[in-house]
């Protein structure tokens, strides 16, 4: 569910961490986000850039919710584990560049505040319409705030309409817009490869003077932001709403 591949010389090699669930749309389990934040930990001494994206035609639907009605632990286990693996691209001393074909969606959409670069294209659909299942995405406030600021964060969490990569691209959450879905993967990997060239240290010590500047390194707001999101898991409303949708999906 999850693939990690290199490529590039010695020394300036790329790292691709692979969302690989696509008939599911690559929608996330709690196994896949473990397998996620230890793929990270795997790049971080050897990988000079990393790419994230999603086999097929989708970058990632979000959570497999279907597995959360079942068992409400495995909601509760996938908001931790999201919390998890954004810090952890965070973290990375590398930078990270993302590659965003088709849709990003709630969770995935999330994942992409870990990267330093969003690459999408102009007909794909990213948003957060998770309010209307019950749930908060709060887990991402933090994150989404230092990519878009207060209103545009304020819009998207509590709207549920999906945006198209140009209005990403516009709000701040993506960082490069192209014509074509097909094209995307190429780009961030010319990105990646371009900044697996430049002085490693460089990019690293800016990378955290980066996230003191965010205050990402507060656990605190993290913490907190995911509390929030845990709250309403279990709640009447929470299990009536994900059923409901699920019988009309």
């Amino acid at each position: 569910m999850i693939k990690v591949s290199w490529s590039g010389e010695a020394g300036r090699e790329v790292a691709s961490i692979v969302l690989d669930r696509p008939d599911k749309r690559n929608a996330m389990t709690p196994e896949m986000l473990e397998r996620f934040c230890a793929a990270v930990q795997e790049t971080r001494n050897r990988a000079r850039a990393v790419i994230i994206r999603g086999e097929g035609d989708v970058f990632c639907s979000g959570f497999d919710l279907a597995m959360c009605l079942r068992d409400q632990n495995v909601l509760v286990a996938l908001l931790r584990g999201l919390s998890r693996a954004i810090i952890a691209l965070r973290e990375l001393p590398a930078p990270v560049v993302a590659a965003v074909q088709g849709a990003a969606i709630a969770g995935g959409c999330a994942l992409l505040c870990g990267a330093d670069v969003v690459v999408t294209h102009e007909e794909a659909k990213l948003g957060y319409p998770v309010v209307r299942l019950g749930i908060s995405p709060g887990v991402n406030a933090p994150f989404l705030m230092r990519s878009m600021g207060g209103g545009a964060t304020r819009a998207r969490l509590l709207d549920t309409q999906l945006i198209s990569g140009a209005d990403a691209m516009r709000l701040g959450l993506a960082h490069e817009c192209l014509a074509c879905a097909a094209d995307v993967t190429q780009r961030a990997t010319t990105i990646a490869s371009e900044l697996a060239q430049k002085p490693a240290p460089a990019l690293a010590a800016t990378k955290r003077w980066l996230d003191e500047l965010d205050e990402l390194s507060d656990p605190l707001w993290v913490e907190r932001a995911l509390n929030a999101s845990l709250e309403l898991v279990g709640s009447v409303e929470e299990r009536e709403r994900l059923a409901h949708f699920l019988a009309k999906s």
